[in-house]
């Protein structure tokens, strides 16, 4: 057989099949005229030698299992000295993993490092501290503007369902629970980490970016919504509330934050929800809530960092 079949049997290129017998794996015989004349046992070691190398093992390591073949075994692994390979490798791998594993929390460690120092949102009166772009309350400009698409036409004057939801204050929230004040629920896809990256093009999808922003204008319009006659604001998404609690320590929100990993709100009442990297978000939406009773929705909401502003409007302009 000449090397090229022994080459396209095995799948590999002539090259290695010469490598090979270069390193004393494989020893072709040789015809009268001096050429090498490769046997289908040369092009089996050759395919055991390749697919022993694919799995980490050197190329030098397959040596025990090519041996164990040319002993007349059925497999290249049934020798002692073959296990004793398998046993090599293993913990050649360990030992690369661990250092691997262990660089790999480095860097994290560092990402976390870097992207967390200068994420710190400030307080109002605090402003002074901060540098204008790394201001979480600043959106790039020409993000595309939400239309209103009906999908919340059906939502006001609708009483709300039973239904507790865990929240990053610890126990869970019934927003069904009537109450002498209004409840005001922003609902927002998902809030970005400095750690962390958003899901691809997710400034092109109409009002998704800014919720980090809208969190800061809900903060510092807090203590004014409650004035004017807010008994509670939530903030609503599907994000698990682990995640939800490392936003509300970082950006030190006075409100919590309510977890709905299931959609249920969205099932029970319709709220309008949308696709991004495979996940189903909440759209951003907000519910004044009264006595259980949906009374006003704001739908679609533009500017993100504006809106709190506009809540706080409509609860001076209309008074319980």
């Amino acid at each position: 057989m000449r090397i090229s079949e022994v080459a396209r049997r095995a799948g590999v290129t002539a090259k290695t099949v010469r490598y090979y017998e270069t390193l004393g794996l494989i020893s072709p015989a040789r015809l009268a005229n001096g050429y090498r004349d490769y046997s289908e046992q040369d092009a089996r070691m050759v395919r055991e030698a390749r697919a022993l190398n694919r799995l980490g093992i050197p190329v030098e390591g397959t040596r025990p299992f090519l041996d164990c073949l040319a002993g007349g075994r059925d497999h290249a692994d049934d020798c002692p000295s073959s296990l004793a390979g398998y046993r090599a490798a293993i913990d050649d791998l360990t030992v690369r993993i661990e250092a691997l594993t262990a660089r790999r929390a480095t860097l994290t460690r560092h990402l976390r490092d870097a992207a967390y120092r200068n994420s710190h949102a400030a307080r109002p009166g605090e402003e002074e501290d901060l540098v204008d772009d790394d201001d979480p309350r600043r959106l790039p400009l020409g993000l595309p503007v939400p239309e209103d698409d009906g999908a919340a036409d059906h939502l006001t004057g609708l009483t709300l369902p039973a239904l507790d939801l865990p929240s990053t204050a610890g126990g869970s929230v019934a927003l069904h629970t009537p109450g002498p004040r209004r409840t005001v629920v922003y609902c927002y896809p998902l809030t970005g980490r400095p750690d962390t990256d958003v899901p691809e093009g997710w400034d092109a999808i109409p009002g998704a970016r800014g919720c980090t922003a809208q969190a800061c204008d809900f903060r510092d319009h807090h203590d004014d919504l409650v004035a004017a006659g807010a008994a509670r604001v939530l903030g609503l998404s599907s994000q698990d509330t682990a995640y939800q609690r490392e936003v509300t320590e970082r950006l030190r929100l006075p409100f919590p934050m309510l977890s709905d990993t299931g959609h249920r709100l969205a099932r029970l009442i319709g709220l309008p929800t949308f696709e991004a990297a495979g996940a189903t978000l909440y759209k951003r939406i907000t519910l004044i809530i009264r006595d259980g009773v949906i009374e006003h929705v704001f739908y679609p909401i533009f500017p993100p960092n504006e809106h709190a502003g506009q809540v706080l409007r409509w609860l001076h302009d209309n008074p319980a």
